[in-house]
Formats: C-alpha cells, sequence, structure tokens
C-alpha cells in the first residue's frame, strides 16, 4: 500500500513539550503526534555553536544518509546516500569548511568536526536541515540535523531527534524542500 503523501507546503511543526525544556513533538499532517528529543538547552532563535540549543524558525529538509551496513535504503522521495566510514561533518567555526560535509580525517590544524559514522544507532539516519546554510554565519550553529533518539529520548546537542520506527514513516512523506517549522516556547 502506497504511503499518502502530504503537500509540501505543509510544514512540519516541532514544539517543546509544555514543562519539559528538550522533550518536544513532531507534528506531521496525517499522522499522529510524534515525540521527539530536542537540544539540552531547549529552543531559540539565536542559536550559537555548542550551546546545545535547538534552532527555532523555519527551516527546509535538502537531503539525508543512512548506514547502508545496518538497514536497507529507507522508502522516500528525498535524496538519501549512504554514509562512508570517512564521512563527518565540520564544525569548527572559523574554518571555510564550517557547517559543511566533510571526509576524514581532516588537513590541517586540529579541526572539530562531527563523526558521522558512529557505534551508536544515532545516525543510521540522519536528515540535513537548512539552518544556517545560506547565508552562513561562523559560530551561529553547525551539524543542525533530524536524526535517531537516543534511549530515554536524551536530550540532543541541538538537533531534532526520532525513534526509528517514526523516522521510517516521516521518511516516507518526505521530499526534498519539506519545510520544518521549529517553535520557540
Amino acid at each position: 500500500m502506497a504511503s499518502r503523501k502530504f503537500h509540501k507546503r505543509s510544514a512540519l511543526v516541532v514544539r517543546r513539550r509544555p514543562g519539559t525544556v528538550h522533550h518536544g513533538l513532531l507534528l506531521v499532517p496525517g499522522l499522529p503526534a510524534l515525540p521527539a528529543a530536542l537540544g539540552r538547552g531547549g529552543t531559540a532563535y539565536d542559536k550559537r555553536e555548542g550551546d546545545g540549543r535547538t534552532p527555532a524558525g523555519l527551516f527546509h529538509v535538502l537531503a539525508g544518509y543512512y548506514r547502508a551496513d545496518r538497514m536497507p535504503r529507507p522508502v522516500t522521495r528525498l535524496p538519501l546516500a549512504p554514509l562512508r566510514r570517512d564521512d563527518g561533518w565540520c564544525d569548527a567555526a572559523g574554518d571555510r569548511r564550517y557547517n559543511r560535509p566533510v571526509r576524514l580525517p581532516l588537513q590541517g590544524l586540529e579541526v572539530s568536526h562531527e563523526r558521522m559514522w558512529r557505534r551508536d544507532a544515532v545516525y543510521d539516519v540522519v536528515l540535513v536541515i537548512d539552518h544556517n546554510r545560506r547565508p552562513r554565519v561562523q559560530g551561529r550553529g553547525s551539524a543542525v540535523f533530524i536524526h535517531l533518539a537516543r534511549p530515554g529520548f536524551a536530550p540532543t546537542e541541538g538537533c531534532i531527534a526520532l525513534r526509528r520506527a517514526d523516522m521510517m514513516r516521516l521518511l516516507a512523506r518526505l521530499g526534498p524542500g519539506q519545510e520544518v517549522r521549529i517553535r520557540h516556547g
């Protein structure tokens, strides 16, 4: 049975659960509210590198990655690439590769980065949103993704995290450019 698609203009909405800082809900048209983990510092419009906050605002899902050694390619219209062992994401403010995918190891001085190939399952599926991409502002936050949640919905460093089953349900409905509105407060 084919999954129902929703119109791209119907934004996904992320909001905090009342009375919590890092527990949220992802509202998807046609699905029940999906529990989500948010940044340990809650949400904010003035996201800064390393503050642990999930950026508030309107963003778009660009593409994603998945661990082909752990799962088949998820069903989605979204461009997904298999992760490689040397995939990383630069989070070094001041570096020309800041908030961009990189191949590891990085050349030059010790450059801070996020390793995408992880032992845990958090990045078995990871979606890239356009937070701080165009224009890219040094120090305004990097590597803000939608990825899989840790047990108990432990807080993230600023990303949005979902259960694996919920991620698969979401992916079946997504296409490139899908709007994601992250609410503050």
